[in-house]
């Protein structure tokens, strides 16, 4: 950055980078510039013969120094030299002189914050400024930045001809602004790590508990079940339903799986049987006999809701039957005893949902298994039986 007094104001041939906006390479020098300036230089230019990185200078019509010293002041109590640097980010105060009878400018520096100005000035030099300026002149600054990226700011300034320019009041000039990132506290450099470390695990825990969650819920779904969609039940649904399949939701046990009680979101109970998938015909034709038997409607037929399948394993949904089977009644000595006529209105009702599976649906279904262990009773303690279709074991019912 320079401190600038010249003839004219117009700079349009000079160019940026070292040479400040003030000359160009084939300009620098030349008397015709008529130009004085202080330069604030923060890089060392060969060029121009600089004794540092860090220096001030007195140029004239153009930027080889005609005086020059390392940035810093004279101590007044002890006379010795203290450096400053013009990148420090530190603001400080300089004065410029020149007494026109003794060609005479002085340049001299101090911390912002000083009592007052050294009397030692920085640099002292002759200066025939007549043969420079020699009637109009224009005051200012002019900065520019180079290889190495700086920012130069005037916080204020003051300018008298014929005399000493007014004092500054330090305490009004505003402060210098902020560029870069503030240091960080001790507790932010503690707490930075603690908490990037934490929303890792978190975000690693979320990933895990997120993978593991579509394990536990996968079913096995092909193409070919979209027509069969409104008889398919989500594992996730039966699941919850379940509460996990959990053993106090059991019913019991028989030779193709167990049965669970479940509630469905809807405050529908179900009863759901887990069953092993082998079969020795394809499972296509299996659920698809599945969704059929699902089609049977009698009031003596346990209803067969729909299916679900989930690896090694297919779900058969049904209505939920609260007094559970027949052989229970018969055989538990624990059980209220059947009185003849609900024994009579049961047979008739398992005859009824017979008769209307041998002959009355199309195609037949032909039950193979009727004992006391496959008759469920509703709440009325009406009968209802599961279904069988002849040929191979194929249960459908509870």
């Amino acid at each position: 950055m320079a401190f600038v007094v010249a003839k004219s104001s117009n700079f349009t041939s000079a160019l940026p980078g070292q040479f400040m906006g003030l000359v160009s390479s084939a300009t620098n020098g030349n008397a015709t510039n008529h130009l004085f300036a202080v330069e604030f230089d923060t890089i060392l230019n060969s060029e121009f013969n600089d004794m540092s990185g860090n220096h001030v200078g007195v140029d004239v019509n153009g930027l080889n120094s005609v005086d020059a010293d390392n940035a810093g002041y004279y101590d007044d109590a002890t006379g010795a030299f203290r450096n400053m640097s013009l990148v420090s980010r530190k603001a400080m105060q300089v004065w410029v002189d020149f007494d026109g009878q003794t060609m005479q400018v002085n340049v001299t520096m101090s911390p912002l914050e000083a009592a007052a100005r050294a009397k030692k000035p920085l640099l002292s030099t002759t200066v025939n400024l007549s043969s420079v300026i020699d009637d109009t002149a224009y005051v200012g600054f002019s900065s520019a930045t180079g290889i190495l990226f700086c920012r130069h700011y005037v916080l204020g300034w003051s300018f008298k001809m014929n005399g000493a320019a007014p004092a500054m009041n330090v305490s009004a000039l505003p402060t210098l602004p902020v560029t870069f990132p503030k240091p960080r506290s001790k507790t932010l450099e503690i707490v930075l790590p603690i908490a990037s470390a934490v929303l890792v695990f978190a975000v690693a825990a979320a990933v895990f508990a997120f993978l593991r969650r579509r394990r536990m819920y996968a079913e096995v779904k092909e193409e070919w079940e979209a027509s069969f969609g409104p008889h398919r039940f989500s594992y996730k649904d039966l699941f919850h339903a379940t509460d996990g399949f959990s053993d106090r939701r059991l019913l019991g046990i028989g030779g193709f799986g167990r049965v669970y009680r479940g509630v469905l979101a809807s405050k529908m109970e179900v009863a759901v049987k887990k069953v092993a998938h082998g079969s020795r015909q394809g499972m296509r034709e299996f659920v698809a006999e599945v969704v059929s038997i699902g089609r049977l409607r009698h009031r003596n037929l346990v209803q067969l809701l729909g299916y679900c399948r989930r690896k090694g394993e297919l779900l058969l949904v049904y209505d939920y039957m609260p007094n559970g089977s027949l052989d229970k009644y018969l055989y538990d000595q624990s059980k209220i005893a059947l009185g003849w006529g609900q024994r009579s209105r049961i047979l008739k009702g398992v005859a009824s949902g017979l008769l209307y599976l041998h002959e009355d649906w199309e195609p037949v279904v032909v039950h193979r298994d009727i004992k006391a262990s496959n008759v469920l009773l509703d709440r009325e303690m009406n009968a209802e039986a599961e279904e069988e279709k002849q040929g191979e074991v194929r249960l459908h019912g509870c």
